[in-house]
């Protein structure tokens, strides 16, 4: 009986290091090692903490359009529409405050335009159900950046780095060393967790993921949420709005181009499916520093941006086929036995 015992014993712990080896999640902390790994080689100040958070708020613009964008797949959906939503709204702010003088009364503006945008594609999308994501976000997109374009021509706004406590919103740091933004990106990164994994909305949005109809059938108000995510969408785009202008001082009209391939990217990087109804958004976290701790290290030994690009789409596509090959392996073993 004891040594029946000890080989059941032996064997879940095989398994549950078998599954264990097996999830997404292993295999990002893996590739996060091996980017940190090779960051060193080439850096010998890559580990200094100042040095470091300094290079992880250069891409936390990025990172928190990321957040609503894991929402956005989870239901099956896609916004094409954000890297437009942010330079309109930091068209406005700097418009407003250009005009005004009144510094809050524009950062009001960009929030307000950035949710307004937001709801504008989950109007067009629940009101017409019909319609592709892709396509209508697609066109929004290309909306936003011709008013910023109409508004700006070929010049600029900008006059917003005078005001310091404005410019601290991105530069600022607690104690002279974690930046204000990180703390903030941190801080909403758990919010959206939260929501994600512990609550009914959440667990709403996955079934909306796995099949709209069947969810709408078990009472769920499949529009009425998809709605409330775009909504979100749009009010995050308006606060990184704030910090872009924080952080670059002024606003063209091509400013944040890519920021939605960047975010889909980080969020299907981590797991979350382009489908709908899977993933993790501790997977879309540790997505998200990879992308911009490997950006940071090519950017150390001075290839072009779009070599980067290059590296980055080879990687995303090596890592969505891991499930494939994962899946593989786990019917083949079915089959065996």
């Amino acid at each position: 009986m004891a040594t029946k015992s000890g080989r059941t014993i032996s064997s879940v712990r095989e398994r549950s290091i078998k599954d264990l080896v097996l999830r997404w999640e292993f295999l990002l902390i893996l590739i996060f090692i091996g980017v940190n790994v090779m960051n060193i080689s080439i850096s010998p100040f890559y580990l200094d903490a100042y040095n470091l958070f300094t290079n992880i708020n250069g891409f936390l613009t990025k990172a928190l359009v990321a957040l609503p964008m894991a929402f956005i797949l989870l239901l099956g959906d896609i916004d094409l529409s954000v890297g437009g939503n942010i330079c309109l709204s930091a068209t406005v702010l700097g418009i407003v405050y250009n005009t005004s003088g009144n510094i809050w009364l524009g950062i009001l503006s960009a929030v307000a335009v950035g949710a307004l945008c937001g709801a504008l594609n989950g109007l067009i999308l629940t009101k017409f159900s019909e319609l592709a994501p892709m396509i209508v976000t697609l066109a929004t997109n290309i909306v936003f950046r011709g008013l910023s374009e109409r508004i700006l021509g070929d010049g600029s706004t900008g006059g917003m780095q005078k005001i310091d406590w404005f410019t601290n919103l991105y530069y600022g740091r607690v104690g002279n060393m974690v930046p204000y933004l990180f703390i903030i990106f941190c801080v909403l990164a758990l919010v959206f967790g939260l929501v994600m994994h512990k609550t009914v909305f959440g667990r709403q949005m996955f079934a909306i993921g796995e099949n709209k109809k069947a969810a709408a059938y078990a009472g769920i108000k499949v529009q009425k949420i998809r709605m409330i995510v775009y909504t979100l969408t749009g009010l995050i785009c308006g606060i990184t709005a704030v910090f872009y202008c924080s952080w670059m001082g002024s606003v063209k009209s091509n400013a944040c181009e890519g920021y939605e391939l960047e975010a889909i990217s980080m969020c299907v990087l981590g797991g979350i499916s382009t489908a709908g109804g899977k993933g993790t958004f501790t997977g879309a976290f540790i997505a998200i520093f990879i992308v911009g701790l490997l950006r940071y290290g090519l950017n150390l030994i001075n290839l072009s941006g779009q070599t980067i690009r290059i590296i980055l789409g080879i990687l995303l596509i090596v890592v969505v086929l891991y499930p494939t090959i994962r899946d593989a392996i786990k019917n083949r073993k079915k089959a065996v036995k």
